[in-house]
């Protein structure tokens, strides 16, 4: 057990920064700043953070075709995209609601790595799948579920980031990162996901410029926000190598309940019965859909 802690202090260190992006992210949005430009400054920051902790380390880029397509694919589907619904549906939707529905992930993940022959049918897994949606449904259908019903709309938006998450997380499981660990895979990410940006930020008047915004909560959230999701997402892939990609889906659960709590106590949120029960039905699915962990052994983690 003591040789695993390391593992499960990564796992807990995840899931609570993770869970609190959500309620930052409201933050952020909470003065009128825009998608495209907090996604900008994320990019940017994430990637100074990350260059930094190359440099203390003696490393440099991994500049070729296949790190390069590793690391476009992983900003486009993890960050670029998933972004910028994000930040359109938290400016909508309470914190802690956001924080149920990116517990779709691993649903969402299983019926595209069956698809993709990655993974196999079976009767557990699709309750699993079953519950989730019934989850969702709670959330979307009963009028009392929400604090305004014209709330619902958003909520195939807010999915769209899950979808993408979960493309993300079977790309990476079916490919190798190009020569590149885990820190220079998410600088050169973050790097790309700032050039993609940049020019969509500046043509559609979304641009912002914090720094020189006088400091308030907004601005601190976004800082905050950007260098939890680099540290994170570095922690996130070193697990997955390490533990394999099944013991670190299991942030999920971390994600989603620490979202909800951060939200309480951050926020003031609070929420009706069918919210609790949703909760209920997404983490049964998903504790049925995600195969049960198991912690690599030494020889499987010098692969």
């Amino acid at each position: 057990m003591r040789q695993n802690l390391p593992f499960l202090l990564v796992l807990l260190f995840c899931g609570l920064c993770w869970g609190s992006s959500q309620v930052l992210g409201k933050i952020a949005v909470s003065t009128g700043y825009r998608h495209l430009g907090l996604m900008f400054w994320q990019f940017m920051l994430g990637a100074l953070i990350l260059g930094a902790m190359l440099v203390l380390r003696g490393k440099g880029l991994v500049i070729t075709r296949k790190s390069l397509r590793f690391a476009l694919v992983v900003a486009l589907t993890g960050s670029v995209i998933p972004g910028m619904t994000f930040y359109h549906s938290v400016t909508h939707l309470p914190a802690g609601i956001m924080s149920i529905l990116i517990s779709s992930v691993p649903l969402i993940s299983f019926p595209i790595a069956l698809a993709l022959g990655m993974d196999r049918l079976s009767a557990l897994r699709v309750l699993g799948l079953t519950l989730g949606i019934a989850g969702v449904a709670l959330i979307a259908l009963p009028e009392a579920s929400l604090p305004d019903p014209a709330m619902i709309a958003v909520i195939p938006i807010a999915l769209i980031g899950p979808f993408f998450y979960a493309i993300e997380g079977n790309y990476v499981a079916g490919s190798t990162m190009g020569g590149m660990d885990a820190v220079q895979a998410m600088c050169l990410s973050s790097i790309l996901g700032a050039v993609i940006v940049l020019p969509a930020a500046l043509s559609t008047g979304l641009w912002i410029n914090p720094l020189t915004a006088p400091w308030q909560a907004a601005e601190f959230a976004l800082v905050a926000s950007a260098a939890i999701h680099a540290l994170a997402y570095v922690a996130y892939v070193w697990l997955a190598l390490n533990a394999g990609a099944v013991f670190a889906a299991q942030t999920s659960y971390i994600v989603t309940g620490t979202g909800m709590i951060w939200a309480m106590v951050i926020l003031g949120e609070r929420f009706s019965g069918w919210v609790w029960a949703a909760l209920v039905l997404m983490l049964a699915g998903l504790a049925l859909v995600t195969p049960r962990p198991r912690l690599a052994t030494p020889v499987e983690r010098s692969v």
